[in-house]
Formats: structure tokens, sequence, C-alpha cells
């Protein structure tokens, strides 16, 4: 059986990694390269690096910013955030990210999934889809794009089957409804996506508890989750995520 992956996320503005609830009301969480390479020290299976403000003010993530977090990182590492062209992803695979993870142009543009796995292979395209629940429709969820901040009328399973078909290789899912709130992952999102597409699915957005991580690896068949604010504010080490994991019946990657 394959290994579940814990990874840890940074979400960077102004150089500053922060956390909010939904998206909003962020407040600081430390230095992204400090805890880039603390968390790498301890065992995290890969990090997520999202620059969270780019596609909203326009600005591409700061490569310099991505190089700092790569020289002191031992793990595959993610970058996303306003990345809108393939050379864009050329450019920061160059400057040490592993991976490279797209959201909003590559609902703009499709083609862009395409062009940058013919390009880079499909193991280093990420597509981020950042989901909400369709109000009056049980079971659906549509996509939303620019930081969450805009809807879309896009059906979230149907964009992750296209996706794999244009040559994602991952899938990082996010539950916008869940997001900063900790208090669990959305479980109907993330199996229902699981069972749609057959790349690895990322569970985002709800981490609260490690009985929460737990339930999305396994009744919500995630192949990932990502986490934040229960790493970055001291609530569970990595170890302790991974010790209560393996309890559990969960197989990861020992610390």
């Amino acid at each position: 059986m394959l290994t579940k992956r814990i990874i840890p996320c940074l979400d960077v503005k102004d150089n500053r990694v922060v956390k909010g609830i939904n998206f909003l009301n962020l407040r600081d969480a430390g230095d992204p390269v400090e805890l880039g390479k603390k968390y790498s020290d301890e065992g995290a299976d890969e990090l997520v690096f999202l620059d969270i403000t780019a596609t909203i003010r326009s600005k591409k993530t700061i490569v310099e910013l991505v190089e700092k977090v790569a020289a002191n990182v031992f793990i595959p590492f993610t970058v996303g955030g306003g990345i809108s062209k393939a050379d864009e992803i050329g450019l920061l695979l160059r400057s040490g990210a592993d991976k490279c993870s797209i959201n909003t142009a590559a609902v703009n543009n499709p083609d862009l999934l395409r062009e940058s796995a013919e390009r880079f292979g499909a193991q280093c395209v990420v597509l981020a889809i950042d989901a909400r629940r369709t109000p009056g429709k049980v079971g659906k969820w549509h996509v939303t794009v620019k930081a969450g901040s805009e809807p879309t009328d896009i059906d979230a399973i149907e964009w992750a089957i296209k996706a794999e078909k244009l040559g994602a290789g991952e899938i990082l899912l996010t539950s916008m409804d869940a997001d900063g709130t900790q208090t669990g992952y959305d479980i109907e999102l993330t199996r229902a996506v699981a069972e749609a597409v057959s790349i690895p699915v990322i569970a985002s957005g709800g981490a609260g508890t490690l009985e929460s991580l737990t339930e999305v690896l396994d009744k919500g068949k995630a192949d990932a989750v990502l986490a934040a604010s229960i790493f970055h504010y001291g609530t569970y080490s990595i170890k302790k995520t991974k010790e209560f994991l393996q309890q559990h019946g969960v197989p990861v990657r020992p610390v």
C-alpha cells in the first residue's frame, strides 16, 4: 500500500507566512524560509508554497524567495500563485521547485495544463482546485478562482476529470467552506474527486484534529493531506501527526 503524505502549506503574502479563515482575516505565522526548513527537518513528506495574493495583484510569484526556501528544504517542494504561462513554470522549476500549482490560469486556459505537462512532465503539474459547495444542490461543488474571491459555474468534479485528461499529474483540492476553520476536511468533496480521477488528490482546508486527518485519508480516499494552522501554531508536530496516523492504521513514511 502506498504511504500517505503529510504536507505543510506555506501561504505567503509580502514574504511572510499567513493564515486566515476562508482565505480572509489573515494573521502572521512566521518566516517561510525558517518554517520550510523546520518542516523539512521534522520529517514532512513535501512542502507547498502558495503566494496567495499573486493572482489578485497580477504579480508573479517571488522567485528569490522560492530559491531561498528550496535551498533549505530537502523534500519535494510545490510552488503556486499567479502562474499563468508554461515559461513561468520553467523558471520556478529552475529556481528550485519540484512541482508547480496552477489554478486561475488553468481555468482561463485549460490548454496550459497540456502544454506544461508536455514540456516538463505531468509529475511537475499540479492543478489547484478551490471548490465551494453549490447552494441548493446536494453533492455539487463549483470552482472558484483568484484565491477564492471569484466563483465560476464550473463543476469541480467535472473539472478534475478534464484536468487529468489534459495532463495534470496531481490535484490540490481545497474546500473553501472548510478552509482555516479547523473543523475538519470536506470528506464528501474529497472522496468524490478521488473516486473520479486516477491521479493523486491532496486534501486541503479544515485540518483541526489528528482524527480529521485520519478521516480524510481513510473515508475521503485522499492520497495526502495539506495542513497549515495546526503546524504553524504548534498544535501538533509532524512527528506526533505521523505517530497518530500509524497507530490508526494509516500507512505513512516514518520520521
